[in-house]
């Protein structure tokens, strides 16, 4: 049976968005949203894709979890060995988008990445399910590997190794920040009349907003 996605079709009447409903600040807006978001009980409010360019020019997109807002920047964490830190170290310009359907909204975030510092990466990775730093160390993320059994192997490995003890934080594994240089809100309207308010960091003097054509 052949779907017809061209018929898949719904209108967008949560509601609308305003200059005046927006706050000057992107960072206070999208916190505003964020909020609200968290509130209408979305599964994965903090679900983010992650775009980048690697060495290659080939966009490449997954998706990560937003851990914080923090000194002006969207916070993530990684394996630096992966293919999203080394398209990052090629290219550290990169794109997030929040995708909140059940809100009728989108937040998408231009900017640059920087790499957190280890003391910044340890207070969050201490704070992680032990389980969950394990996995940390036992995946050499985006490598090739033949079989799962070979990684639940590891992981007992390590299991065994650090015991009941403390699990450092490796080497090879931290926060990125990515500071927006623009961001766009994004509210369905009917008819496909959706509202969209972008962001324009304008270096010290502030931000500027504009509102785009649908």
């Amino acid at each position: 049976m052949t779907a017809h996605y061209e018929t898949f079709r719904r209108e967008y009447i949560t509601g609308g968005l305003s200059r005046e409903m927006l706050d000057d600040c992107p960072l206070r807006q999208f916190e505003n949203w964020l909020e609200q978001a968290v509130r209408a009980g979305l599964k994965d409010p903090t679900a983010m894709v992650l775009a980048t360019v690697d060495a290659d020019g080939l966009p490449w997109q997954r998706i990560v979890l937003l851990k914080g807002l923090c000194h002006g920047g969207f916070v993530f964490y990684t394996n630096y060995g992966s293919a999203k830190a080394e398209a990052i170290a090629h290219n550290p310009r990169v794109s997030l988008l929040f995708p909140w359907n059940e809100l009728d909204r989108q937040v998408i975030v231009g900017g640059v990445t920087e790499k957190m510092s280890m003391a910044e990466s340890a207070s969050y990775f201490i704070t992680r399910p032990r389980e969950s730093q394990i996995a940390a160390w036992a995946s050499r993320q985006s490598r090739p590997i033949s079989a799962r059994a070979l990684l639940e192997k590891q992981v007992q490995v390590l299991r065994d190794k650090f015991g009941r003890g403390e699990i450092p934080v490796p080497d090879f594994w931290g926060g990125y920040r990515v500071l927006p240089e623009r961001i766009e809100f994004w509210q369905g309207g009917e008819h496909r009349l959706h509202d969209r308010f972008l962001y324009r960091r304008q270096g010290d003097a502030g931000w500027t907003i504009e509102q785009l054509q649908p």
